[in-house]
């Protein structure tokens, strides 16, 4: 159905300059509606169709410097951020292991970010592979003999590009976690050619975690779009200082987002101008 006010440029339709107002093409200029010949009215439903079919959000794939370090928490907070920006935003699981019906993940996603399961997460288009398993997901998908198809993965991301300006899309576990006996999740991030949004913290070990990470991108040439210091749940202050002074001073170039306890009332969400 046609939009109820939408304006179209004129490179679009060379020949007319109108409002969609329901049904009707009115014309801004003349304040009439003007004729039209049926070849005409064809013409402009199929460009309609056409600038439609060419929206395409961008995808931001989330990853993390090692498992348990609040990609899950990150990606939720980030969505809810970009939506309280005037952004449309919708998260994707890549693989969840551990769960049967529902994507654990997902579910978490929502809850940040304050929104009901969608339509998407219900048909599965969200979370195309569940395995039940709490393992790596080439485990998991050899333990049930159901291997993945990164294709469908894929073409899950592209439909949802669709509909929303922006899809995160959350990985499992870090970087070199397999997907299966000859495919990193890092090898997926490259093919696809995604920014990728990396999550680190504070806890003891994290610098090295994080170095080599970021040098593995740079050697396959995959763009860190941010780093997202995670300080929930703070453990130790002072090493959660001391390792956020080292990053920003060493890594200048890479935007990074700071992300503590989410607290609703305040609307304390994080920063995500350099996403968006």
């Amino acid at each position: 159905m046609f939009a109820k006010s939408c304006l179209f440029e004129k490179k679009l339709l060379p020949k007319y300059h109108f409002v969609i107002l329901g049904f009707c093409l009115f014309d801004p200029q003349k304040g009439q509606l003007p004729f039209l010949r049926k070849s005409e009215i064809a013409y402009f439903c199929l460009r309609l169709k056409h600038t439609k079919q060419m929206k395409q959000g961008k995808v931001y794939f989330v990853s993390g410097i090692d498992t348990n370090i609040g990609k899950t928490y990150a990606t939720g907070a980030i969505a809810r951020a970009m939506a309280e920006a005037g952004c449309s935003v919708i998260t994707q699981k890549m693989i969840q292991t551990g769960c049967r019906e529902m994507s654990e993940d997902i579910e978490m996603h929502r809850r940040i970010q304050g929104i009901p399961l969608q339509a998407e997460d219900l048909s599965g288009l969200t979370c195309t592979y569940l395995y039940s398993y709490p393992c790596s997901p080439h485990m998991a998908a050899e333990e049930e003999g159901r291997p993945v198809d990164l294709a469908r993965i894929t073409e899950a991301t592209k439909t949802l590009q669709e509909r929303y300006d922006y899809v995160l899309l959350e990985g499992a576990g870090g970087l070199m976690v397999p997907i299966d006996r000859n495919t990193l999740t890092i090898d997926y991030i490259q093919s696809e050619n995604y920014p990728l949004i990396l999550v680190t913290s504070g806890k003891l070990g994290s610098i090295n975690h994080t170095l080599l990470s970021l040098d593995a991108c740079r050697q396959r040439g995959i763009e860190v779009a941010a780093l997202v210091y995670n300080l929930h749940p703070s453990v130790d202050a002072k090493i959660e200082s001391a390792t956020l002074d080292y990053l920003q001073t060493q890594l200048p170039g890479i935007p990074l987002i700071l992300l503590t306890e989410i607290k609703e009332e305040a609307g304390q969400w994080p920063d995500v101008r350099e996403l968006i």
